[in-house]
C-alpha cells in the first residue's frame, strides 16, 4: 500500500479500533496455477501486546479455501470525498478533489484448518462476537447434529500476521485553516464522512 509518511500510523491500537468498527475485512491470496482471489470475510480478532490472532472461516466450495501460505487482509475503515472547494486557500492553491480515509493492510500467513473440534470452537466464537453486536442470543450448539454437520460445509483458517501497515490520510499535509474546515463539512455528511470528520479533530494539536 502506498502511504506517504505525513499518513502512516504505528499505533496499534488505531488497529484495534478499525477492527472494533467492522471486522469484515477482505482476504487476497495467489497461488501459482490461479489469478489472485479476494474474500469478503468477517473475522475475530484478537491482539495481545504486538501478537495478533486473527480467525475466520471460507465456505468450502471458495476456490480461496484451497490456498494456504502468504496472504494480504486488508482492514476497512470510514472514507470520505473531500471537495478542493471546502478549502480557504482553493484558489491560490489551486487545490483538487481528493479523498480522505483509514485502513490497514496486514501481511502474514494462512494455516488452514477442518477438524470439527477446532471448526466447532472457531463458529461458537464467531457467533457469541457478532451476536453481542446485534443483541442476539443465537449460540452455535455442536451437540445440534444438524447444527454439527454444517461444519463440513466450511474450512478455517488462522492468519499469523507478520507485518502491519495503518494509513490514516486525514488532511495532515494541510494547514490548520484546510483542516479545519473540511472537518466542519464533512461533519454534516454521511456515516462515513461525520467518522473521518472525528478522526481528523482527534489529531489536531
Amino acid at each position: 500500500m502506498y502511504t506517504p509518511r505525513a499518513f502512516a500510523v504505528d499505533d496499534l491500537q488505531s488497529l484495534d479500533a478499525l477492527f472494533a468498527r467492522d471486522a469484515f475485512v477482505t482476504l487476497v491470496t495467489t497461488a501459482a496455477d490461479s489469478a489472485p482471489l479476494a474474500s469478503p470475510l468477517p473475522v475475530l480478532y484478537r491482539r495481545d501486546g504486538d501478537t495478533l490472532r486473527i480467525e475466520g472461516h471460507w465456505a468450502r466450495p471458495n476456490p480461496q479455501a484451497a490456498h494456504d501460505g502468504p496472504a494480504l487482509m486488508i482492514a476497512h475503515g470510514p472514507h470520505a470525498y473531500v471537495s478542493p472547494g471546502w478549502y480557504p486557500d482553493k484558489i491560490e492553491a489551486a487545490r483538487v478533489p481528493t479523498w480522505n480515509y483509514a485502513t490497514a493492510h496486514l501481511r502474514g500467513r494462512l494455516e488452514r484448518f477442518d477438524d470439527e473440534v477446532a471448526l466447532a470452537g472457531l463458529v461458537a466464537r464467531i457467533s457469541d462476537e457478532f451476536e453481542a453486536r446485534v443483541g442476539g442470543d443465537w449460540r452455535f450448539d455442536i451437540d445440534d447434529d444438524r447444527q454439527r454437520r454444517q461444519l463440513r460445509g466450511i474450512v478455517g483458517f488462522r492468519f499469523h500476521v507478520d507485518a502491519v501497515e495503518i494509513t490514516h490520510k486525514l488532511s495532515q499535509n494541510h494547514p490548520a485553516a484546510n483542516r479545519s474546515a473540511v472537518a466542519e463539512a464533512l461533519s454534516a455528511g454521511d456515516t462515513h464522512a461525520r467518522e473521518i470528520a472525528a478522526m481528523m479533530r482527534a489529531i489536531e494539536p
